[in-house]
């Protein structure tokens, strides 16, 4: 089974300063590959300190300088933010310098606060998405981007370097609505899955992917990733007691700075799954939504964990598991004891479980 390393720059309450928790969750993602995970991910975000990491490429350009063998994440790039030039080159040259490692996450992203800062409409965010993927997808193969759309027009322009290899079967992003799914589909992606509905609907709705994409394109889709914030200890107690400390505070902040309370989003076209998902929160209270976020993540003993991930990924079909270590304010002794209760207990049964390793990377 592959088995990755997601690193959260999360700041929340914590009283250092954020250079000091920058530097925390470097020590640890400099630790992944010599412990065995087979990648390195991080995702974007901007202003505030829910994740302090404005630009994935530059982090994993650091990473590349550091490993060897480790593919090399984004969980996502939020293209709408960007301009489509600059992600098809920075991904380029990053896919250049570390010998095709990268596995390509792109979103379009949610929380209000980033498209304000940015001066941006939210409510073009889905076609700015598949205007910006389509062109920067194709110049990943070609080498050439372009494009002449409703909101994005771009001349032919050369990426030097180009990508090492393809892209295809190594780009992902999520959906939450069939609208999304059918585009993602188009745009040939695997599903990138980081729990938010029952965990029924999930397995239902990847299914429904798989059979989609295949009718779209005669092929099987890239097997999903599954992103999980992990916690674990040889201590049930322990165990019990950094879920409900630290996995349920990383909830809340997710409903924090999503703002997933807001009726702004009943009327933003696009982001019609989270008005309903807002009156959801209203009828059943704040607490009960950050509980149900919280409990979908998997946490517990090494035994529960491996058989909980085990299960899941075998349900999904999925490439792997991608675990991040640190979030919702754990102190750096919590957060290195988690990681290395996971590396000494849980890790090397994961990757026994299975012999093959189906995140694809693009070396040539």
């Amino acid at each position: 089974m592959h088995v990755g390393m997601a690193v959260f720059f999360q700041g929340l309450d914590l009283p250092q300063r954020d250079g000091e928790i920058v530097r925390e969750q470097l020590r640890l993602a400099d630790q992944a590959e010599p412990r065995g995970f087979g990648s390195v991910w991080t995702a974007e975000h901007h202003f505030t300190r829910y994740h302090m990491m404005p630009n994935p490429a530059q982090f994993l350009t650091w990473m590349a300088a550091r490993t060897t063998t480790a593919l090399l994440g984004t969980m996502v790039v939020v293209l709408p933010w960007h301009d489509p030039v600059r992600v098809a080159e920075e991904i380029a040259w990053l896919d250049t310098v570390s010998n095709g490692r990268v596995v390509l996450g792109l979103g379009r992203g949610l929380g209000a606060i980033e498209f304000d800062n940015f001066r941006l409409e939210m409510g073009e965010s889905r076609q700015r998405f598949t205007e910006y993927a389509a062109a920067i997808s194709d110049s990943l193969e070609t080498g050439v981007i372009s494009a002449d759309g409703v909101l994005y027009r771009q001349p032919p322009a050369q990426l030097h370097p180009p990508a090492a290899a393809s892209f295809r079967g190594r780009t992902y992003a999520s959906a939450v609505s069939p609208e999304s799914a059918k585009i993602m589909a188009r745009l040939g992606y695997g599903l990138m899955l980081i729990a938010q509905k029952p965990w029924h609907t999930t397995i239902e709705e990847t299914a429904a992917y798989r059979e989609l994409f295949l009718d779209v394109n005669g092929v099987a889709p890239p097997r999903p990733i599954l992103v999980n914030f992990t916690t674990v200890d040889t201590d049930p107690g322990r165990a019990g007691e950094l879920h409900e400390r630290y996995t349920v505070t990383y909830a809340r902040s997710t409903v924090e700075h999503y703002e997933f309370t807001n009726p702004r989003l009943e009327h933003v076209p696009g982001y019609e799954y989270y008005a309903g998902l807002r009156r959801n929160i209203e009828k059943h209270g704040v607490a009960g939504f950050n509980r149900f976020l919280a409990d979908l993540q998997m946490g517990g003993t090494p035994d529960e964990l491996v058989e909980e991930t085990v299960e899941r990924v075998r349900a999904l079909d999925a490439g792997g598991v991608v675990n991040a270590f640190n979030f919702g304010g754990m102190p750096a002794e919590v957060a290195q004891r988690n990681l290395d209760t996971y590396t000494e207990h849980v890790l090397p049964r994961l990757l026994a479980t299975d012999t093959f390793r189906s995140i694809r990377a693009g070396q040539g």
